[in-house]
C-alpha cells in the first residue's frame, strides 16, 4: 500500500509480504540481479531457492534497503556492500548493518522505518502496535489525503518487531524463528509488564536513547556526509534533532553523539567542532568524500 498526501510524500506500508529481511538475501538478491536474471522470470523461484512470494519481498528489501534502484539496476552502495570484492558481501561486520539500517531509514521506501525514529519514538516511550496504529491514525487526521488500511499497518508494524527483534524472543510460528537482519544492533527492547496477577503480562516495546558505542564512527560521518540538508557547518542541535540526523537514526543521545564526533575530529584534520557562545558546530574544512569514508574503514 502506497499512500501519497497532500505534500507529495509517499507512505508504503506493505510490499513484504509478511517476511522480514533474512540475512542473506541482499547477497542472495544481489548476485541474483548481477548475473542479469529478472525477479519476474519464470524461474526466479528456482534461482533464489524460496517460495513465490518470498522473490518479490526479497526484491522489496533490495530497494527498500537501497540496494537495487526502481529498475532493478544495483546502486552504488549496493555493489559497494555486497560485491564479491566489496566491503562486506556476508555481512560479517557489524558496521555493515548499522548501514542497512540507516539506509532502511534514509530511503524512506519502507515508511515505518522512517516514522519510527524519525518521529513516533520520540512521542512515545514505551509502545506497541495499537499505539503505533493509533499514532498514524492522528495524523492522518491532520494530514490531508494520508489514508491507510489499518490491518496493512498493524502487519507492517509486526514485520519491523522481527527485523529488529532477537530470535529468542518468542515468535512461535517456525518460519519466524530466523532472526531479521537487524537483531544484532540491539536497538528494541521487549518490556513486559505484569497488568494483573494470574494474567498475561503486557508487551511493550522501547527504543531508547544512549551511547551506542559499537557505532562506527565512520558510519555515522558517511551518514553526516550524505545528508544533502546539512552544509559545511552543521549546529549540534541539527545533528541531533533533524529529520534522519544521526541522533535519529542511530538513537544516540547527547553524550554519544558528542564522543562520535570527538572521534572523528580527531581522524581527520578537514573536520573541527567549534563552541562560540554555547553554539556548537561540526565544521568541515574540505568535506570529504563519503563512501571514501568507508573504503578506508572497510581497507579497501
Amino acid at each position: 500500500m502506497t499512500l501519497v498526501n497532500s505534500d507529495t510524500i509517499k507512505y508504503t506500508f506493505s510490499g513484504h509480504d509478511s517476511f522480514q529481511c533474512r540475512q542473506l538475501w541482499l547477497k542472495k538478491g544481489y548476485d541474483f540481479i548481477i548475473e542479469k536474471n529478472s525477479f519476474n522470470d519464470e524461474d526466479a523461484v528456482v534461482k533464489l531457492g524460496v517460495g513465490k512470494n518470498m522473490v518479490s519481498a526479497i526484491r522489496y528489501w533490495m530497494k527498500a534497503f537501497n540496494i537495487i534502484d526502481g529498475k532493478d539496476n544495483p546502486t552504488e552502495f549496493g555493489t559497494k556492500l555486497l560485491d564479491n570484492k566489496g566491503w562486506d558481501p556476508f555481512l560479517e561486520d557489524d558496521a555493515s548493518l548499522w548501514l542497512l539500517h540507516y539506509q532502511l531509514i534514509k530511503s524512506g521506501l519502507a515508511s515505518t522505518y522512517n516514522i519510527i525514529f524519525n518521529d513516533f519514538r520520540k512521542e512515545k516511550l514505551f509502545f506497541n502496535k495499537e499505539t503505533f496504529v493509533n499514532y498514524l491514525k492522528r495524523r492522518r487526521d491532520a494530514e490531508e489525503g494520508l489514508n491507510f488500511n489499518e490491518n496493512t499497518l498493524a502487519g507492517d508494524f509486526i514485520v519491523f518487531i522481527k527485523m529488529y527483534q532477537s530470535s529468542d524472543s518468542g515468535f512461535k510460528d517456525v518460519e519466524d524463528s530466523f532472526s531479521g537482519i537487524l537483531s544484532d544492533l540491539e536497538l528494541l527492547k521487549t518490556i513486559q509488564i505484569e497488568k494483573e496477577k494470574g494474567k498475561k503480562p503486557e508487551e511493550l516495546y522501547q527504543i531508547e536513547n544512549n551511547e551506542r558505542d559499537k557505532l562506527p564512527q565512520a558510519v555515522l560521518l558517511f551518514s553526516i556526509l550524505e545528508n544533502k540538508s546539512f552544509g559545511n557547518s552543521i549546529s549540534l542541535n541539527s545533528l541531533e534533532h533533524d529529520n534522519n540526523s544521526p541522533a535519529s537514526i542511530f538513537c544516540l543521545n547527547r553524550s554519544g553523539l558528542t564522543d562520535k564526533i570527538s572521534e572523528i575530529v580527531n581522524n581527520n584534520k578537514q573536520i573541527i567542532f567549534t563552541d562560540h557562545a554555547g553554539i556548537k558546530e561540526l565544521q568541515f574544512k574540505n568535506k570529504p568524500n563519503a563512501y571514501l569514508i568507508l573504503d578506508k574503514y572497510y581497507g579497501k
